[in-house]
């Protein structure tokens, strides 16, 4: 019958791994011929390699006449082609050995710089990938959108690949990318990606670093402005100014204030411990001399001329300066300093300072405290001045009690119920903190509408007493004098 020969018609594998090319002959008999053309080759039952080729010292053969490759390298992508010889016919089957190698991360690297506007156009970038087989590609991305692949140099942007195959037989492969970029692109980012085959049929990508172009391009605007952080300055203070414009490279500048040259560097004018003689406008003047133009910017700069001290809606001074002589506890609290720039209305700003007095405590003076009655409950407040916080002492010490700060003085407030003892002799506060103590008494006395009201009763029950012995002597007497009438006439009528 007919003799079979078999084998895959595509093996793919990594550098450096190895190959196995399978061939299957059926039937197989003692005259059957086995070759693989290219390299090797088998004859009956011996396998030979033909000597001094490439592959000589990687390549083995199998008792089922598969060909192994070991060190794959990307010379070996070839084709291997099986034969047989055989008295019934001489077929054969032919294998393609595909190589893959990834390439090296892509590297890109900018140009020098480039003027905006220029007809010819104007290297951008050049992006490498080393060592890749197959043939790597590169794509070209501007703001993350892909620029078209175009090779004719009349258009505005257009790419130029180059390869270099080593002598390791993988690819290097670079792209320059040349462009006629205007003012517009001197924000745009540019990176390339090189894209590369992989067993399976796959393609995979590495994306390069970002560049921006080197764009040179002239001034339309100035800006001038102050780097300090506060405003209005105050003296003393250093005062950095910036003049730059919105081109590239930036032209030369000059400051001048109240139109008399002063000196800055590099776009920077620096003014150290400036005083009040500093406030002026000052100017930054910018020259292009390539394109002939001239670029001016103001700017003013400002002290805070009002300072004034207040305390709640007290001014207190007006000079931006506040002396305390003789402090006391009145003295402690908020204090407040304004300041503003009559010439900028609405220009003002403030801070604030706590002044805490230290010393030993003192009680207001307490006043006195009138009660209903004993038995009645009453509250009593010692307010006191004191720093740092003091400590109260009621006597007696019964009741309910808390501590209440009001402003800058500390208030203890003190219910109990009175007695007798608490409103004849008082009730006292002491005060103490670390700096010494104060003592204070708080009299008690009875309201006098409840002493007044006690002698009316007693007057009304007096007079009610006596208006009752009053009626009962009157009813006595009445009695009296009309027994006497009837025991008289009856014995008036015992005589007649």
């Amino acid at each position: 019958g007919n003799v079979n020969v078999v084998v895959k018609p595509k093996v793919e594998v990594l550098k450096g791994e190895n190959a196995s090319l399978p061939c299957t002959v059926t039937p197989l008999t003692t005259g059957t011929i086995v070759e693989w053309y290219i390299v090797t080759f088998c004859q009956g039952k011996e396998k030979k390699v033909d000597p001094g080729t490439p592959l000589t010292d990687r390549i083995k053969i199998g008792e089922d006449f598969t060909l192994t490759i070991s060190s794959v390298k990307p010379s070996d992508e070839l084709n291997f082609t099986c034969q047989v010889t055989d008295p019934a016919g001489s077929p054969d089957g032919t294998t393609s050995l595909k190589v893959f190698s990834a390439p090296e991360h892509p590297k890109l690297t900018t140009s020098q710089a480039i003027t905006a506007g220029t007809p010819s156009s104007s290297e951008v970038g050049t992006c490498e990938t080393k060592n890749g087989f197959p043939l790597p590609r590169i794509v070209w991305f501007r703001d993350a959108k892909p620029l078209p692949e175009v090779k004719d140099k009349q258009e505005k942007t257009y790419m130029v690949a180059k390869q270099v195959k080593e002598t390791s037989g993988l690819i290097t492969v670079t792209s320059s990318l040349y462009m006629q970029p205007m003012k517009e692109d001197k924000d745009s980012e540019f990176y390339c990606t090189v894209e590369y085959s992989m067993p399976g049929n796959k393609i995979e990508t590495m994306d390069s670093n970002r560049i921006k172009i080197n764009l040179n391009y002239p001034s339309d605007k100035i800006y001038f402005s102050l780097f300090n952080t506060s405003l209005p300055v105050k003296e003393g203070d250093t005062v950095t100014m910036k003049c730059e414009t919105d081109g590239n490279p930036q032209p030369p500048f000059e400051f001048a204030k109240n139109g008399v040259d002063v000196q800055g560097k590099d776009g920077l004018l620096i003014l150290k411990s400036v005083k009040r003689s500093d406030a002026a406008p000052y100017k930054c003047t910018a020259f292009d001399f390539e394109i002939d133009f001239t670029l001016e910017k103001t700017i003013d700069l400002f002290f805070f001329s009002v300072l004034v001290f207040l305390q709640g809606s007290e001014v207190l001074s007006q000079n931006g300066t506040l002396s305390i002589q003789n402090v006391s506890y009145q003295n402690a609290g908020e204090y407040v300093c304004v300041g503003a720039v009559p010439a900028v209305p609405g220009l003002m700003s403030q801070a604030s300072v706590n002044l805490t007095v230290k010393g030993k405590p003192v009680i207001d003076p307490p006043a006195p405290v009138k009660v209903g009655k004993e038995g009645d409950k009453v509250t009593l407040m010692c307010v006191a001045y004191g720093a740092p916080s003091p400590n109260f002492t009621w006597q007696p010490s019964g009741g309910e009690q808390s501590v209440t700060v009001k402003g800058n003085k500390w208030v203890s407030t003190l219910t109990l119920k009175t007695t007798a003892d608490i409103i004849n002799g008082g009730v006292t506060c002491e005060v103490e903190n670390e700096h010494g103590k104060d003592i204070a008494v708080f009299p008690l006395s009875l309201e006098q509408g409840q002493s007044g009201q006690g002698g009316s009763s007693a007057v009304v029950i007096a007079v009610v007493v006596c208006v009752l012995l009053l009626l009962l002597l009157v009813g006595l007497l009445y009695c009296l004098s009309k027994n006497n009438k009837l025991s008289c006439s009856k014995k008036d009528t015992k005589e007649v």
